[in-house]
């Protein structure tokens, strides 16, 4: 594996580790707590960036470099048999989510960022394994 993948990958395991540590105290603390607010998100953004950045990655890696967006980018990966293809067809979501957080943060839903997007958080660790093989 490439120096430069293996890195994204060990920096959204981090991320990941801080967002896991996070998860327990979101419903009490998502509201009332503007530094635990904005820490949150910002996380959540780098993980979510960070699953683009790694597609697009590995699709220059394999030659592949004519994604025009960041779904299709992981769209791509199934359609080449990197990653499962229904997988990537439902994981390609995440490239909306990082767009929502990048554009539309103050029309967040504490609810669905501590009950939905946090649960959801296994698919970007079962996106990782199937990367690292």
């Amino acid at each position: 594996m490439q120096p430069k993948i293996a890195n994204k990958i060990s920096k959204i395991k981090s991320y990941l580790l801080i967002i896991d540590e996070m998860k327990s105290e979101c419903e009490n603390k998502f509201l009332k707590d503007p530094i635990y607010q904005g820490a949150l998100l910002h996380y959540l953004y780098l993980v979510s960036d960070g699953c683009v950045v790694l597609a697009k990655m590995i699709l220059k890696n394999s030659g592949i470099d004519y994604a025009q967006s960041y779904y299709e980018a992981i769209d791509l990966l199934g359609e080449k048999n990197i990653i499962p293809k229904e997988f990537a067809y439902n994981f390609a979501k995440i490239a909306s989510f990082r767009n929502f957080l990048a554009h539309d943060y103050e029309q967040i839903d504490y609810k669905m960022i501590c009950k939905d997007i946090l649960n959801k958080m296994n698919d970007v660790k079962q996106y990782i394994s199937y990367i690292k093989g």
